[in-house]
């Protein structure tokens, strides 16, 4: 049986479920962190008890992320040392290094001031418990920057030389500002945020839907769906721009997300296509709906290409990405998450803008509300969905042009890695049942009330609708 299975699969398919299970966690925890900034910051502001519990609220979920989000990366990390041996010492002398900066920088900074945001409100003054909130924020944050810049270099990598299986670092700053890295960078911010706001305003929108803490979830709602409005245009806009970079500098995996398979010559106007068939055996899609003249348009909005595009057709196979199909489906679930998102966001600011947005509006209409409870899914759908484009789409290289896959894993007895394989998918179920178990408390047993600032912080009047503030 042992024979049917080759290892560089099952290494792939392992870091593919930890990678997978693991970005669940750090997306909410560090876009929930700027949410904690903003509410401490408009509670230091007002001094209304309303803002204080709004904190300790949703800090309760941020801490059951950052938990399960560092036992579910640290062995995510130690696979390049296990199953991916040849990656590390073909790349390690920069790309263990950022890797190292992400921890010793950011998760040490996160965690050395988790501590006092979480259990420091009634011990330290009110501007060291912010600076502290701040702290872990920036910490979070600066985790993207990282992991993004190390995963930017295997898609474009720069700043030194390959000689004798080996990069040799010349510039550090050239390599971690590769091309790949900006525009990633701000795109991954960009979704932390959004699916984090997704989840609050889901959770606020069942709770309302359940007339339970109105005044509470609709300030949550509407906070959420203000940092939405901001953040979802700034989203799409860097969602084109990614894939303007892919055009540039990974014209394979352009060529697969959108089931190209013939060459596009320069002032021509190719359709889109919407939907597809792909048939890599036959080099062709089985079938296609599309658009005439729209994909000129949508990448470089104008009526006929400036360049010419090539086709899958024109790299050899073993130049190109194959599962064209999972690349095309995946690209086109998170641009329509992300369309549907900015819809919904767009119909809650009108219902607002004419005065029915209220807490009783989540009773009276459940598809509202069931709209923005299963947003949250989405968001994470729609993450999930990006990573792998970009991870699947740059096969099969590992280190983009200089490295293949099948020489980046490393010789292991196919049982030895099945079983780690095995291990990881128990662990990992029972990570997400306890996550589930221990989130539907937090969410079932709501904010506490009762829960009075520190001394002398709160304010002698209390808002009467201070969901109006939002």
């Amino acid at each position: 049986m042992l024979a049917t299975f080759d290892v560089v699969t099952l290494s792939r398919l392992q870091f593919a479920l930890t990678a997978i299970f693991h970005m669940l966690w750090p997306v909410l925890s560090t876009g929930l962190a700027i949410y904690l900034v903003v509410l401490e910051a408009i509670w230091l502001r007002t001094r209304n008890p309303l803002y204080y519990r709004q904190a300790r609220f949703w800090a309760k979920l941020y801490v059951l992320n950052f938990g399960i989000g560092v036992a579910s990366g640290l062995p995510m990390e130690f696979q390049f040392g296990t199953n991916w041996a040849p990656l590390s010492e073909f790349a390690g002398d920069f790309f263990g290094s950022v890797l190292g900066f992400e921890g010793a920088m950011a998760f040490m900074l996160e965690a050395g001031f988790l501590g006092i945001m979480l259990f420091g409100w009634q011990k330290v003054p009110p501007v060291i418990h912010f600076l502290s909130t701040v702290m872990v924020a920036f910490g979070a944050n600066l985790s993207v920057f990282w992991i993004l810049s190390a995963n930017s270099w295997l898609q474009t990598p720069s700043g030194g030389t390959f000689s004798e299986g080996h990069f040799h670092v010349q510039n550090y700053f050239a390599a971690i500002n590769n091309p790949f890295m900006v525009r990633s960078v701000i795109h991954m911010a960009l979704a932390t945020v959004e699916t984090s706001m997704l989840v609050v305003a889901a959770i606020s929108a069942w709770s309302l839907m359940r007339q339970k803490a109105p005044e509470f979830f609709l300030f949550s709602f509407k906070l959420a769906l203000v940092i939405l409005l901001a953040v979802a245009p700034l989203q799409i806009l860097a969602g084109h721009e990614s894939a303007v970079q892919v055009a540039e500098h990974q014209p394979t995996k352009l060529a697969a997300i959108e089931a190209l398979w013939d060459d596009q010559s320069a002032g021509s106007s190719p359709a889109w296509t919407v939907l597809a068939s792909p048939d890599e055996a036959s080099g062709s899609n089985r079938w296609s709906l599309s658009v005439p003249g729209a994909f000129s348009w949508i990448l470089e909005t104008r009526p006929q290409l400036s360049q010419p595009l090539r086709g899958l057709n024109s790299w050899p196979a073993d130049q190109r990405p194959h599962m064209v199909g999972l690349l095309f489906y995946a690209f086109r679930v998170m641009v329509a998450i992300g369309l549907a998102a900015a819809a919904l966001m767009a119909l809650s600011l009108l219902l607002w803008w004419r005065g029915g947005l209220s807490a009783a509006s989540f009773a009276q209409w459940p598809w509202f509300s069931w709209a923005w409870i299963l947003s949250a899914p989405a968001g994470y759908l729609a993450i999930e969905s990006g990573w792998v484009v970009r991870c699947v789409g740059r096969q099969p290289w590992t280190v983009y042009g200089q490295l293949r896959t099948a020489d980046a894993a490393s010789v292991l007895p196919v049982g030895e890695v099945l079983t780690s394989l095995s291990v990881f998918a128990v662990l990992y179920t029972v990570l997400l049942v306890f996550a589930l178990y221990f989130g539907s408390r937090i969410i079932a047993k709501g904010p506490n009330l009762t829960l009075e600032p520190p001394p002398g912080l709160a304010a002698p009047v209390i808002l009467s609708d201070p969901s109006a503030s939002a």
